[in-house]
């Protein structure tokens, strides 16, 4: 950070040269003129060679997905899911969500107190108007032996006051209000991944407790079958009374098993309520969703790493932590340095009202001001230790919010190949657990076997049944993940909201792609990245952690 600081040697020689800097309009801003920062970052995002696309099975949502490095996230990556209902709860939350509204009003705030800093940069210029009642004494003047008469003055003036930004305290103040303004805007950008990510995993959700369920009631309805042929078969003498209890104690725990779903379905869509911006009670009015009414995404972007860092609202929004920061620095230097002010006033000063401004009543001054700190018990050296040590913790966040963002992406593309490979085999157990259970039935109406068998087959048809449904589902969530984790494609979302500034406030916002201090277009442009670069599958950087 030192090589990045434009320092002003000692005082007496700074204060000389920014006297005429000043007076050239132009001043030093001291401290670090902040750049991005380069991190090194890796390869890939996995330390073990991952394929290119996941396992296969059968059925609808056993689709093999494929990994398309340097692939853009779509803005409206939900649609993949090819669910119309689904599209417009989104829509419906993006419009009424509290949330989003609270991030605005916040952004608005930093735009205004941004807006508000400017005017430090310019002349203060106020009118004032006094009526004051006076008796002097000739002591004064010194002639105490004459007496004056009270008397009124009244004074109209108009007074013009610059402070000489010199080192750059309120360009660094201004410069750390811009910051501000850009954080709220990747703080509105989290906000809007996370809140349609939200909605698409509870409809996810729902979608496999919905599954759940009907499997429950399926596997209870086939269970009342075999109870009903248990009975019949107790009637005539071929089984125990135990065997008849056992196969009712079964039936019983199954019919347990479906209010704790049933409540947790409940509980969802009181929470999918409340993401569209309605209450519990309206939850009845949202659409119901099903699994078979989702489509599963078969391509699947992988964005480059080199790319990720400016892609993420999360790590964009720290960044810009880092800058507040850093201008935080400039304005303690500022701090140690001379501050230079000057003032003027013209008026008119009379004893009655109608004199102002009459002959001889013109009053006026000019004036200049220095003031440097001598001794403040070391605060001020003080302060710029401690923003330099903000900084420092601003840095550190940095980096722990990039190390995090690897950490997700990682543990996705890991998870959605381990979910294609648990389908699989969760849909060889149910036909397994299937075959054996219509083997077990036929058996068992012969005398074949025990009515323990039965017993067994049916609990691991049921607990396959669930796992199935369960790993279908996992598809999809860690499908919705990995598009959250990459960031959401907000770079490529048409404008839909105006979060710009008259002032020029979208002028300093980084674009996703771009490196270094330059500054992108307005975060609400439609389309920011340059193209990304293409790479073989066992290039330098493939972004998947060594394809293959």
């Amino acid at each position: 950070m030192r090589d990045q600081r434009r320092r002003c040697l000692s005082p007496v020689p700074c204060a000389a040269a920014g006297t005429i800097a000043g007076l050239l309009l132009a001043g030093c801003a001291v401290g670090p003129d902040f750049r991005s920062p380069a991190l090194a970052t890796p390869t890939g995002y996995t330390a073990t060679t991952l394929p290119l696309q996941t396992l296969a099975s059968p059925g609808k949502d056993g689709a093999s997905q494929r990994f398309v490095p340097g692939r853009e996230v779509p803005a409206q990556w939900w649609t993949l899911l090819n669910s119309e209902p689904l599209d417009r709860l989104v829509q419906l939350a993006l419009a009424n969500s509290p949330t989003l509204a609270a991030a605005e009003a916040t952004l608005r705030e930093a735009q205004e107190n941004r807006r508000a800093q400017v005017g430090s940069l310019l002349p203060r210029v106020d009118a004032g108007f006094s009526r004051d009642r006076r008796k002097i004494s000739g002591a004064g003047f010194g002639q105490p032996q004459n007496k004056f008469s009270p008397f009124t003055l009244y004074n109209a003036s108009v007074t013009v006051s610059y402070g000489l930004d010199l080192f750059g305290a309120n360009r660094r103040e201004l410069e750390a209000l811009q910051a501000q303004v850009n954080y709220q805007r990747f703080q509105i950008e989290g906000a809007y991944l996370s809140l349609s990510a939200n909605v698409v995993t509870s409809v996810v959700r729902e979608a496999s407790l919905r599954a759940q369920l009907r499997a429950a009631r399926e596997i209870l309805a086939l269970q009342q079958q075999q109870l009903s042929l248990v009975e019949i078969r107790y009637q005539a003498g071929a089984v125990s009374e135990v065997e008849v209890s056992a196969q009712r104690a079964l039936l019983a725990q199954t019919r347990a098993d479906l209010p704790p779903l049933e409540l947790e379905l409940n509980q969802n869509r009181h929470l999918l309520a409340v993401l569209v911006g309605r209450f519990p009670s309206e939850a009845a009015g949202l659409p119901e969703f099903e699994l078979d009414t989702l489509q599963l995404p078969e391509d699947l972007p992988v964005s480059l790493p080199s790319v990720l860092v400016r892609q993420r609202p999360d790590i964009l929004a720290a960044e810009e932590l880092l800058h507040t920061a850093s201008a935080g620095i400039g304005v303690a230097t500022a701090n140690l340095y001379p501050q230079i002010t000057l003032t003027g006033n013209y008026g008119s000063e009379a004893v009655t009202m109608g004199s102002l401004f009459g002959s001889g009543t013109a009053v006026w001054n000019l004036g200049a001001g220095v003031v440097q700190p001598l001794f403040r018990g070391g605060e001020l050296r003080a302060r710029r230790r401690a923003a330099v040590a903000a900084y420092d913790q601003a840095q550190a966040n940095y980096r722990e919010t990039v190390l995090q963002a690897f950490q997700e992406v990682a543990d996705v593309l890991q998870a959605l190949e381990h979910d294609a490979a648990t389908l699989r085999a969760d849909a060889e157990a149910a036909q397994a657990a299937r075959e054996s259970l219509e083997l077990t039935e036929q058996q068992l109406r012969f005398g074949a076997i025990s009515h323990v068998a039965l017993l067994d087959a049916n609990r691991q048809y049921q607990q396959a049944r669930l796992n199935l449904v369960q790993a279908q589902a996992a598809r999809y969530a860690d499908s919705v993940a990995l598009f959250h984790a990459l960031g959401g494609g907000w770079w490529n979302r048409a404008p839909e909201r105006d979060t710009g500034g008259a002032d020029g406030d979208d002028q300093n916002v980084p674009a996703p792609g771009g490196g270094g201090s330059g500054r992108g277009k307005a975060l609400s442009s439609k389309k920011q990245p340059s193209p990304l670069p293409t790479s073989p599958l066992r290039g330098k950087e493939s972004g998947y952690g060594g394809l293959q």
